[in-house]
Order: C-alpha cells, then sequence, then structure tokens
C-alpha cells in the first residue's frame, strides 16, 4: 500500500484503542485503493477524544504539531453532549510526515461532567481516538471556472461513495460538500449539484458554505463513525464548522458499534 501510519506513535501517546483503530485505517486503505480511488501518503486528519485536552495537546506539541493554528474552535454535540473540537496541524516542512504522521488533529474535549462521563462511560480508555480519516487525492484541476471545478470535485467524490461502498461492504454516511461561499449560496450551482451527485437521495449529501474558502468533501465509511474519507483543496482552516456541527450530531457517536 501507498499510505503510512506512524509507527512511534506509542512512544508520544498512551491511547488505549490505537491499535484497533490503526487496524481498520488499513483494512479500509486495503480494499480502497483496488477500487481505483486514490488516497494520500499520510492521514488527513485523527480525531482523539480527551479530558483534559493536555492529553494529547502536549504530545502532539512535542511532535511539531501547532495547536489551534486556524483560531478556530469547533462545538461538537456528540450524543446530545457538548464538546469542543480545538484543531492541531503539523506544519508542511515537519520530517514527521516521512513517519506516517497526520496532516491534522482534532483534540475534542468534554465542556461538562455530563458530557465526561458519557465519553468515559464507552470504555475505550482516556484519551480514545473516535476516528481516522484518510485524505482523498483530488483530481488535477484543469477547470477555468471555481463553478466548474466544484461540479467536477462533487462528481468525482460520488462516484467514489459508491465505489467505496462496494469495496467495503457498508453503506458511507452523508456526503458532506463544504464549497467556497459565493458557490454555496450560487442558485445556478446548487441547481446542478443533484445531477453531479447522480440521482443520490437528497438525505445522504449536504452542501455547505466552507467558512475560509476552499473545498472539502468528507464521508465516513465505516459504521459507528470511525474511519472517514476527506478531500481538500485550498483550505485555510482544519474543518467547516457547520460541517463539524452537522456531522457531530447525526454522523458520530461516543457509542460506536461495529456492522
Amino acid at each position: 500500500m501507498s499510505t503510512q501510519l506512524p509507527a512511534d506513535f506509542a512512544q508520544y501517546l498512551t491511547i488505549d484503542n490505537a491499535a484497533e483503530r490503526f487496524d481498520e485505517a488499513r483494512w479500509v486503505a486495503a480494499r480502497i485503493e483496488p477500487s481505483g480511488v486514490a488516497l494520500r501518503p499520510n492521514l488527513d486528519h485523527a480525531a482523539i477524544f480527551t479530558d483534559p485536552p493536555h492529553l494529547v495537546a502536549g504530545p502532539l506539541k512535542r511532535l511539531g504539531y501547532v495547536s489551534g493554528w486556524d483560531a478556530r474552535c469547533y462545538p461538537s454535540p456528540v450524543d446530545g453532549h457538548d464538546y469542543i473540537n480545538v484543531s492541531a496541524r503539523l506544519p508542511e516542512e515537519s520530517p514527521r510526515r516521512a513517519g506516517g504522521w497526520f496532516d491534522f488533529a482534532a483534540i475534542v474535549h468534554p465542556v461538562d461532567v455530563a458530557a465526561r462521563e458519557h465519553m468515559l462511560g464507552q470504555g475505550y480508555g482516556n484519551p480514545f481516538i473516535h476516528h481516522l480519516t484518510w485524505g482523498i487525492a483530488p483530481p488535477e484541476r484543469t477547470e477555468n471556472t471555481d463553478a466548474a471545478f466544484a461540479g467536477r470535485l462533487v462528481q468525482f467524490m460520488a462516484q467514489a461513495r459508491r465505489r467505496m461502498a462496494d469495496a467495503l461492504g457498508e453503506q458511507p454516511g452523508t456526503l458532506i460538500m463544504a464549497l467556497p461561499p459565493e458557490l454555496a449560496s450560487d442558485r445556478a450551482v446548487l441547481a446542478q449539484v443533484p445531477e453531479w451527485v447522480s440521482g443520490l437521495p437528497r438525505e445522504q449529501y449536504q452542501v455547505e458554505a466552507m467558512e475560509g474558502g476552499g473545498f472539502l468533501l468528507q464521508f465516513f465509511v465505516l459504521t459507528g463513525g470511525r474511519i472517514e474519507v476527506a478531500l481538500r483543496v485550498g483550505t485555510r482552516q482544519t474543518f467547516n464548522p457547520r460541517s463539524v456541527q452537522k456531522i457531530s450530531r447525526d454522523e458520530i457517536s461516543a457509542v460506536q458499534t461495529k456492522s
């Protein structure tokens, strides 16, 4: 496989379910790549639940990650409980990339006792990896306009979603499409989306305005929100706040079941 995971992970972070999540990520990559969907070598991001945050943010800082690099925090209402997601980014020039470390980390912590007790009550440990996200390599841009490029990205991702469903034997989650704000508010663009997704039921896709600009398209591929895939082009934030709200509320759970 062309993908890689950090072999020295346990030297920096003690996370009980890390080996399980890494095995699932390898399994997904091994089945996706033969389907013709090219994955980026490193994970796009890892979402790690923790209390307090320094249990994760501290070790990541020693690795060179920059916490809060995008000056954003992302409210994450998981299972009806309130969490806050603060991201960390590994600089482009970091030698850690060659060792398989992920581009971003979502450091997710509970904001009150009820959320903390719910998180700890699942028995995964503290911290625990909620999900890992493979990056999908986007097609090379040949279009002259952002609208035309958006159409090709959406079609590309919708086709990838179908291929992954066949390869993995699971129904993927909602296709979240965060587009540049000027496109997400353009009626002519929105009118074309149903055609771009090739008849995908309306409840299985959602268009958002990408705060900060750029494109971020993503969906989960394993039951319980354990492994995700994402395609990003030109983003200046780790996530899109509205997308995080939707995904946290409807797509993920601390109660992670397997099919």
